[in-house]
């Protein structure tokens, strides 16, 4: 297959912000390509560096062999379709696909000859005097096509032509599209967000994230073989789990070591594995690869999407005390002040300090009169490294005091070993209003209960991500509250056509074909 386009080196920056970031990429005579990514990674930007619209900053576009970076767009041999079509509205149908030949000075003949053989090619075969303003998106996308097709190009660009199309008719027209490129057997550079339409229609995609390319493949490559993390994620739904190449064709996760087909990694190095959810299945537990419950159970029309929990989250469950306000009023310095007991574990007792008590207690002064805050000037404890409670007096420099118990107690802590987690909170004090006045409600649960999660093996922290608890704060009332922080286990994503129950435990398994052994990725 020859090489139609070399995008060499290619860099861009606007106003020192680098959009693209060293493209190198070859394309070849008849494919459909897609450069595949989210808005601002760069690829409408390389599409219209193509298109001569911008010029690069770096690097060399060689299209049939010759350089090309200094012809104008118009002496280029290529043609471009927006995702407006715009399309003439004072010209009919014939016209507006028949503009450019016209400009080229075609004779009547040879123009009505194409212009008839592009309307049999997009299916629109007597609409030639149709007013093109009336009629649907579909059938002016196609129309636009025609327009850049009859000038007979050696690349048409697609800068996401179906965007403004509905979800139907955007299905519909990406077979429409992939028909028309093989018919007529020229090169379709082709830009996107939507995964499924890179799927659908791409001999080869460029999936590009920031600026760079990320993996170039096949659709079957791509899907079945993603070379990291944002590919896998990006491309399809994946169950993403960390593991570690114990050797070749042998990975580990969860603990388990597993036989796939991958090879090259270093002996236990570190790597992504990706699960595509059709390629699990749920079987009986005792028959499972691995074993979970499952936790939902979703219809989605074809299938069902099915969450199985492999490995269970850390949970500790603590009481939240809340009291009515307890300020200490001092009327004749015009001041008050406030303080909440708290809890500290023994072992943090060395590492408490006049800075860490005012915050643990979230010991405040203040002039009622214009809520200015005021300084505590004077803290007065003794705490021993000794199970008890301590008295702690807080006063300002007029003497407004307020005196509250610290709490040391050995702290319990609940430990996960299938999941390589420990976590602890502690129970707290808190009042009605600062739970009315909390802003961030989760994160202050956490700070108020010291709550925190790490890893057994190496005491790296573990991130807390639910905080469950059953009150409103803007409504509640004195009294005791439990609170109950976790981290998130793992779960796997199944889709399947057979229905389960929630709650049911199940095994999962799986091929070693099924798992996709991806390097780290250095972000």
């Amino acid at each position: 297959m020859n090489t139609l386009i070399q995008f060499k080196n290619i860099v861009k920056d606007f106003d020192g912000q680098l959009v693209l970031k060293g493209i190198n990429l070859d394309i070849h005579e008849n494919e459909f390509v897609t450069l595949l990514g989210p808005s601002g990674c760069g690829k409408t930007t390389l599409l219209r560096i193509l298109g001569g619209f911008l010029h690069q900053s770096e690097g060399q576009i060689i299209f049939n062999g010759k350089e090309i970076s200094d012809v104008p767009p118009y002496k280029r041999e290529l043609n471009t379709v927006f995702q407006k079509y715009a399309l003439f509205p004072h010209m009919n149908v014939y016209e507006n696909i028949a503009f450019g030949l016209k400009i080229k000075k075609m004779s009547k003949d040879v123009i009505e000859q194409k212009v008839l053989k592009m309307l049999k090619l997009i299916g629109l075969e007597g609409y030639e005097k149709k007013n093109v303003t009336l009629l649907s998106g579909g059938q002016q996308q196609r129309i636009a096509i025609a327009r850049a097709l009859v000038n007979e190009p050696k690349v048409l660009l697609l800068d996401e032509p179906l965007g403004a199309l509905d979800l139907k008719l955007r299905k519909e027209m990406q077979y429409e599209l992939k028909r028309i490129q093989q018919e007529v057997g020229i090169t379709f550079i082709y830009v996107t967000h939507d995964q499924e339409e890179a799927l659908t229609m791409s001999d080869k995609i460029v999936v590009m994230k920031d600026g760079e390319i990320q993996q170039i493949g096949s659709p079957t490559d791509i899907y079945n073989e993603p070379e990291n993390r944002y590919v896998a994620n990006f491309i399809g739904e994946s169950n993403i789990v960390p593991g570690r190449m114990v050797e070749d064709y042998r990975v580990m996760f969860d603990d388990i070591t597993f036989d796939c087909v991958d090879f090259g990694f270093k002996k236990d190095e570190a790597v992504d594995v990706v699960i595509r959810p059709e390629d699990l299945d749920i079987v009986d537990e005792q028959e499972g690869k691995m074993t979970g419950i499952i936790k939902s159970v979703l219809f989605k029309g074809v299938h069902y999407e099915i969450m199985v929990e492999t490995v269970p989250g850390t949970t500790v469950t603590v009481t939240m005390n809340v009291t009515q306000e307890h300020d200490i009023v001092n009327t004749e310095a015009k001041e008050r002040i406030s303080a909440n007991d708290f809890y500290v574990d023994i072992e943090d007792v060395k590492e408490l300090n006049d800075t860490e008590i005012i915050a643990r207690a979230d010991a405040q002064a203040w002039n009622p009169e214009d809520d200015e805050y005021l300084s505590i000037s004077k803290i007065e404890y003794d705490i021993k490294e000794a199970c008890g409670t301590y008295p702690v007096t807080f006063s300002t420099a007029s003497g407004t005091s307020v005196t509250i118990s610290i709490f040391v107690v050995q702290q319990q802590y609940v430990e996960n070993p299938k999941a390589n987690e420990a976590i602890s909170a502690f129970n707290f004090f808190k009042t009605v209003d600062e739970l009315k006045e909390s802003a961030a409600i989760d994160t202050d649960l956490k700070t108020w209960a010291n709550a925190q999660s790490w890893k057994l093996s190496d005491e790296s922290d573990v991130e807390i991500s639910n905080v469950d608890y059953d009150f409103d704060p803007e409504t509640i009332t004195a009294g005791t509250y439990p609170v109950t922080f976790s981290t998130q286990g793992r779960e796997f994503k199944v889709h399947t056509t057979d229905i389960n129950e929630e709650g049911k435990e199940v095994g999962l398994t799986f091929y070693p074909e099924d798992i996709h052994v991806m390097s780290k990725m250095g972000f």
